[in-house]
């Protein structure tokens, strides 16, 4: 059985093959939508996409995962909590502190990701959910649990640090509680 990436390879070099023959025919890669008939462009670049963004200014969450802990800011004067962590306050007077969150909460709601983006098609279908802390926040990540039959509203749920393969990067993920 062929992985989601390969297939989409396989469909790709399709598209290609056939946008070769439009080239010769009519000369353009033009292509038809299936359900529309309507004319399509196909671009033959292929884009890999990389980009470096600073974080400096949230450094400190990064540096706490590999603590073990999950750190968010905190704005003084309003005391709203964000997270993922923001470098400044919706209020530019405010100014931030840092906070470790709780982790325990439950499951609010979850989704299984069966057609995935390009640059995670290798990893086979993955839930994603949305977890509230004790302490009210909300934290979206990836749910450990491959039966998503077994997940239900509400349930306890904790927050563990993990290092995901194959990037080899430290990141969190949600886990559902034997009750």
């Amino acid at each position: 059985m062929s992985t989601q990436r390969e297939q989409a390879d396989m469909f790709l070099a399709q598209m290609d093959q056939f946008a070769e023959t439009m080239k010769q025919s009519v000369g353009a890669p033009i292509l038809f939508d299936q359900k529309t008939g309507a004319a399509l462009w196909w671009d033959q670049r292929e884009m890999k996409l990389r980009f470096i963004i600073s974080i400096e200014k949230i450094r400190k969450f990064f540096e706490a995962l590999s603590e073990g802990k999950l750190l968010a800011t905190k704005c003084k004067k309003s005391g709203q909590i964000l997270f993922p962590p923001q470098a400044f306050c919706p209020d530019p007077e405010d100014e931030i502190e840092w906070v470790e969150l709780p982790k325990e909460g439950e499951l609010l709601t979850w989704t299984v990701i069966y057609t995935k983006p390009y640059s995670f098609g290798h990893y086979p279908d993955y839930t994603v959910g949305i977890a509230r802390l004790t302490n009210g926040v909300q934290v979206l990540a990836w749910v450990r649990e491959t039966d998503p039959k077994k997940l239900r509203a509400g349930m306890k749920v904790k927050i563990e640090i993990v290092k995901r393969q194959p990037e080899n990067y430290l990141t969190y993920e949600i886990v559902p509680v034997e009750e």
